[in-house]
């Protein structure tokens, strides 16, 4: 089955500043992705050049089996809403929608129509006067609308207040099931991606820390909690992700590791949830690009375009 997004070897620099390197992703269909990492991690970048906003410095990227932005036909397979859902303040909402059917050829009227309805959004309705809650349903809409085999989502509620977060993320999960549609969904909201994401990538350092199906990560990795010093003595083929060491008797780490090679050992195991996962990788990541070692740290940033890229 053809990838919804495959990346080989994928870069991108802005002088000297590299946003992400050696970028390697194979993420099957179907699937709805949480894109997480801190800020100047490269997701704004991966989105972007994911959409053919912008070209790779090295490597090679694919969307639904073709190159970003390959033609209009390719085009139409892709919505995206970005962080501050641009819209035009002196259009109505009407207006959007309008203007939505004469640039798309798939346009689907009735399904914009009733996602107008569910959110109980006047078509009158000047956009400048709407909530930012409302924003972002009626750029949702309108990306939904096309019918596209993926959406791409940059950090849509960040702006939104808990209510109005909750009510988008149950819309986009109703439109994702309605269309059949993959999406990639970059938000810091860890408890957002671990609600409505199947599928996880977590990057740090302009690079992939971690990426694959909820599901299996989760069967892959445990939690630890153990005297220190028998934490010290995890095995070797334990891959140790994190470790908090604390000055009492008691610690915990998170390991990955096939459950029956810590079977039986002075210690107690427990699963761990997708936001502790996350936060276990960027830790390690933060860790290791703090240690003086040239080639693992990226460059600073030499001007104003590479530091408004994360």
């Amino acid at each position: 089955m053809t990838p919804v997004l495959e990346a080989v070897k994928l870069g991108k620099r802005y002088g000297r500043h590299h946003a992400l390197t050696d970028i390697d992703l194979n993420v099957p269909p179907g699937r709805v992705i949480g894109l997480v990492g801190p800020n100047g991690a490269g997701k704004p970048t991966l989105l972007q050049l994911a959409c053919g906003l912008i070209t790779p410095s090295s490597g090679t990227i694919r969307v639904l089996g073709d190159a970003p932005a390959a033609g209009p036909a390719h085009l139409a397979k892709v919505g995206f809403v970005a962080q501050d859902a641009p819209l035009y303040a002196e259009l109505s909402v009407a207006d959007h929608l309008q203007m939505g059917a004469r640039l798309n050829p798939g346009w689907d009227s009735a399904l914009a129509r009733h996602r107008l309805a569910r959110i109980d959004l006047d078509p009158l309705q000047k956009a400048g006067r709407l909530s930012g809650g409302q924003r972002a349903q009626l750029a949702l809409t309108i990306a939904a609308a096309k019918r596209p085999e993926l959406l791409i989502f940059d950090e849509p509620a960040a702006a939104l207040d808990p209510l109005a977060r909750h009510a988008f993320l149950d819309h986009l999960l109703e439109s994702v099931t309605d269309l059949g549609a993959a999406a990639i969904l970059s938000s810091h909201a860890l408890p957002d991606i671990e609600r409505v994401c199947d599928h996880l990538i977590v990057l740090a350092g302009s690079r992939v820390q971690l990426a694959g199906d909820v599901t299996q990560l989760m069967a892959d990795h445990v939690r630890v909690t153990a005297h220190r010093s028998d934490l010290l003595a995890l095995p070797t083929a334990a891959d140790v992700i994190t470790r908090t060491d604390p000055s009492d008797r008691e610690g915990t780490a998170v390991v990955r590791a096939d459950r029956a090679l810590l079977a039986g050992g002075p210690w107690t195991t427990t699963g761990v949830g997708l936001e502790e996962l996350a936060l276990a990788y960027l830790d390690r990541a933060d860790r290791s690009e703090t240690r003086p070692s040239p080639s693992l740290r990226p460059e600073a940033p030499t001007s104003t375009v590479a530091e408004d890229h994360r």
